[in-house]
């Protein structure tokens, strides 16, 4: 394992903008003229990470071995810090150092809970590496008052290479203690815990005049203004976890820190959306939820999927039958591999020579439209809220019905890849099954109406009233019924001779539940995570910690509200018609006539987009655009759906314009009708 990629940038940010001699100012140890001194000429700062030295680089061994080098290294870096502090040698030791805690951390990690040797060495140099780690604390504050700079990637992670297996140690040898009440007495690692959280408080109050940093240069444009944030702030974020994961030691810590970010909400956004990358591990931000907006937890959501790059040497082709849309998508999208559908798309259909990305985004809305279907077997229609949907229990009347679950959950997160919207929201309990939350009865309420009132009415009546009425006869079993067929379920064991009394019918609420919305239909949900994780390359459950039902409600469907003719007009421009014509002024007040959904008709002709994002025609990938067309004055519009344009001729009367118009907002005219 080498650091020696990070040392260009590293080089060129601590000797070009003169870093070692601000700190050492700073320290009164030197006063030297960065501007005139070389980079071989400048004097040894202790506290900085010079990862560029030929000693720091780490030995090319196997992890296992590496980890046996730990007990002799950090033996060496105690006695560096003892005689010589300030020679560079002690500087290369305690990265490396840092880098082999790194190896054994990862390999602890991986281990799980079965104690090893590891564990053991970790727990051993726990309170030895305190000194190491305050050192790093040190350099990591003065960088963050400087204005001229920012901490290095390279600094931040050697500060938690020391961080973690300290953290480590503490939570195992104290677990019982956590959080703290200080001062401490007579407890091992004492000192330790004593000292991280002075180290907690100065960071944390570093990180307050940081924040405060960019909420002044953000201005009055908060969020909308990130490209004035200069790339020196990329590692605040990162500083930021490790305070967040200090603050858990001590009782009022956490509330220290959610009370700094939540009075500082826009600079906090600011940070996620400007510096949240793919690959990153910021799964720590949604305990901060609060201080988050829909559009900072939906890119934090994004950045788990794929970048899906339009890589055109190796796009998973689709040629589809407009009339068997689900069962040649099934064998498209089931027989990829994940990492084949990783990448681009390309999608046609059979006899049509439209291709491109406008084409891609009907084909998410059909056939979104075909597996949620109220006539088919897969998933069941919310009574009250015809948009909602969850896994129907008798699926299985379908052969193939787990394999298009998997389907379903691959089809739901590449729509949600390729950021198109497809109509359709599931109901509060599937969303519970997919982030595997406990089910109340509250919560089926939208689902299952009549199972609701039930449950309602047996825990809401008089005990004396329910036991004389041998608790209304009920027993401990579920009855369904699945195409004429009816099958009782016993809840518990010889359920059909245990009556539901006042003293357990709770504990039956409870059982009828979990069967009912949980168990009866695990193997479906597990199905469709396992398609939607194979599109995410990690755990749903990642994806989910980061968004509420609303939040994945407006990523599934976009906005509720009705289209705004005005915000649509606000993105629209002209190619060959200017906006005074009255050809357009006719166009407007058309659309404004029409019914919302013969609205959303005309907006999928023209883009392939039946809605919009949350935050409405500013959320899509593109403007949108008329042109005008230069044939026949009567004859039908036309589109290109990948580039957001409409082509209108230049009709003579509104009249006919009008009539034209109505004609494509036919569901078999504008689902078929655009070019590319």
């Amino acid at each position: 394992m080498t650091l020696s990629r990070y040392s260009d940038n590293h080089k060129r940010k601590f000797d070009d903008n003169g870093v070692d001699n601000n700190i050492l100012h700073k320290m009164k140890r030197h006063e030297v003229d960065a501007d005139h001194t070389s980079p071989s000429q400048q004097p040894f700062n202790p506290w900085r990470s010079d990862e560029n030295s030929p000693q720091n680089r780490c030995l090319a061994l196997p992890d296992e071995q590496q980890s046996c080098c730990l007990p002799v290294v950090l033996e060496f870096c105690r006695l560096l810090r003892r005689v010589c502090p300030h020679n560079s040698l002690y500087g290369s030791c305690r990265n490396t150092l840092g880098s082999l805690l790194e190896t054994v951390q990862e390999l602890v990690d991986k281990s799980g809970t079965e104690f090893t040797s590891l564990h053991s060495r970790l727990l051993t140099v726990g309170e030895e590496i305190l000194p190491c780690l305050s050192e790093l604390a040190d350099l990591m504050e003065q960088q963050l008052y400087d204005d001229n700079l920012g901490p290095s990637l390279y600094d931040v992670q050697k500060f938690s290479s020391f961080w973690r297996p300290l953290r480590y140690a503490i939570d195992f040898q104290l677990s019982s203690l956590i959080p703290f009440a200080l001062p401490l007495r007579s407890t091992v690692l004492e000192a330790e815990v004593a000292r991280i959280c002075q180290i907690f408080g100065r960071l944390l109050t570093t990180m307050h005049i940081c924040i405060l940093r960019i909420e002044s240069s953000l201005g009055g444009r908060g969020v909308a203004n990130t490209e004035a944030m200069p790339l020196k702030w990329g590692q605040y974020l990162n500083i930021l976890k490790i305070v967040s994961s200090m603050s858990e030691l001590y009782q009022g810590g956490k509330e220290k820190v959610v009370s700094l970010i939540n009075s500082r909400k826009v600079p906090f956004c600011a940070l996620i959306l400007k510096f949240v990358k793919r690959g990153d591990d910021h799964g720590w931000i949604s305990e901060y939820r609060e201080a988050t907006t829909f559009e900072c937890r939906r890119h934090l959501a994004m950045m788990l999927f794929p970048d899906g790059k339009e890589d055109y040497s190796e796009m998973h082709e689709m040629l589809i039958d407009r009339s068997q849309v689900l069962k040649e998508s099934y064998e498209y999208i089931s027989q990829a591999s994940p990492g084949g559908l990783h990448g681009a798309l390309f999608m046609e259909f059979k006899n049509e020579e439209a291709t491109g990305p406008g084409v891609l985004r009907e084909w998410f809305y059909l056939v979104c439209q075909e597996i949620f279907s109220p006539g088919g077997t897969l998933f069941l229609r919310s009574p009250d809220d015809f948009r909602r949907f969850s896994p129907n229990p008798a699926s299985k009347v379908e052969q193939l019905h787990l394999g298009y679950f998997k389907f379903a959950g691959r089809v739901i997160a590449l729509a949600l890849m390729h950021k198109v919207q497809v109509g359709v929201l599931f109901d509060r309990v599937f969303y519970l099954q997919l982030t595997n939350q406990t089910i109340s009865l509250e919560d089926i309420k939208d689902t299952d109406r009549v199972i609701y009132n039930s449950c309602k009415q047996i825990l809401e009546m008089d005990p004396v009233f329910f036991d004389s009425n041998a608790g209304l006869g009920l027993n401990f079993v579920l009855e369904t019924e699945e195409l004429g067929k009816r099958e009782t379920k016993e809840l518990i064991k010889d359920g059909k001779s245990t009556a539901v009394d006042s003293k357990n019918r709770e504990e039956y609420v409870k059982l009828l539940i979990s069967e009912r919305f949980v168990t009866s239909v695990s193997e479906l949900v597990e199905k469709f995570s396992e398609g939607f994780s194979d599109i995410l390359s990690v755990p749903i459950q990642s994806f989910f910690r980061h968004l509420d039902l609303e939040d994945f409600d407006g990523m599934l469907r976009g906005g509720e509200n009705q289209i705004s003719v005005d915000d649509w007009k606000a993105h629209t421009e002209y190619n060959g018609f200017k906006e005074t014509d009255r050809q357009i002024d006719w166009f407007w007040k058309i659309l404004r006539k029409m019914t919302e959904e013969e609205r959303r008709s005309v907006l999928f002709f023209w883009t392939s987009n039946k809605f919009i994002p949350l935050e409405g025609f500013r959320g899509l990938s593109s403007k949108l655009y008329i042109y005008r067309l230069h044939e026949a004055n009567d004859r039908l519009p036309t589109s290109h759906t990948c580039f957001y344009r409409l082509c209108l001729p230049k009709y003579p009367t509104m009249g006919l314009m009008e009539q034209r118009l109505r004609f494509i907002t036919q569901d078999h005219v504008s689902s078929s009708f655009g070019k590319w």
